[in-house]
């Protein structure tokens, strides 16, 4: 699917967010594996679930045809900082829903474009009949929540000793969900 682009300008940056194209795809590639190497947030460590040139270009027309899809990308200039995508599912029991992930450039925090990424999807959700938004986040990372939280997002579950990160310790993920109208 597609959206509109738009404008923000946040503590003096301007940026856009607007949809993935194709030819996005080497940025996204060089730029995902860049952000695994930042955070521990992510799934991923640097490197490991690499997606080549080929496969970020297959993701987008797939996503920009599928209208339970949206792959969205935020732009500083020319240059891709961020990027999030919402994947659904066109099995009958699960098509009132979608899974939202985000990844931005550290250097980009605090310019709400993580956040703005989200509204971006929460207003194609509304728009498109979707009735649910669900994510994962590791519940160290407690800007992230309280930030979900105040966009109408629900705890709706934990998954104990989830992830191990580097420190050797284990860490649970929180499941949440923001349903389109109301409480879950």
């Amino acid at each position: 699917m597609i959206i509109i682009k738009q404008e923000f300008n946040v503590n003096g940056l301007n940026y856009t967010i607007r949809s993935a194209i194709e030819a996005d795809a080497t940025a996204l590639s060089e730029l995902r594996l860049h952000i695994d190497g930042e955070t521990e947030y992510l799934d991923r460590e640097q490197g490991e679930g690499f997606i080549d040139v080929p496969g970020f270009e297959q993701m987008i027309r797939a996503d920009t045809e599928q209208t339970r899809n949206l792959f969205l990308v935020a732009t500083v200039g020319e240059r891709i900082v961020g990027f999030s995508r919402c994947e659904g599912s066109h099995l009958n029991r699960l098509s009132h829903k979608v899974e939202f992930g985000v990844c931005v450039l550290q250097d980009f925090w605090g310019y709400g474009i993580g956040k703005n990424l989200l509204r971006e999807s929460m207003g194609w959700a509304d728009s498109s009949g979707i009735k649910k938004i669900t994510l994962a986040v590791l519940e160290a990372n407690e800007k992230a929540i309280k930030l979900y939280k105040n966009l109408g997002f629900e705890v709706e579950g934990l998954l104990k000793k989830d992830k191990i990160l580097s420190d050797g310790n284990y860490y649970n993920t929180i499941l949440m969900g923001r349903f389109m109208g109301g409480s879950l």
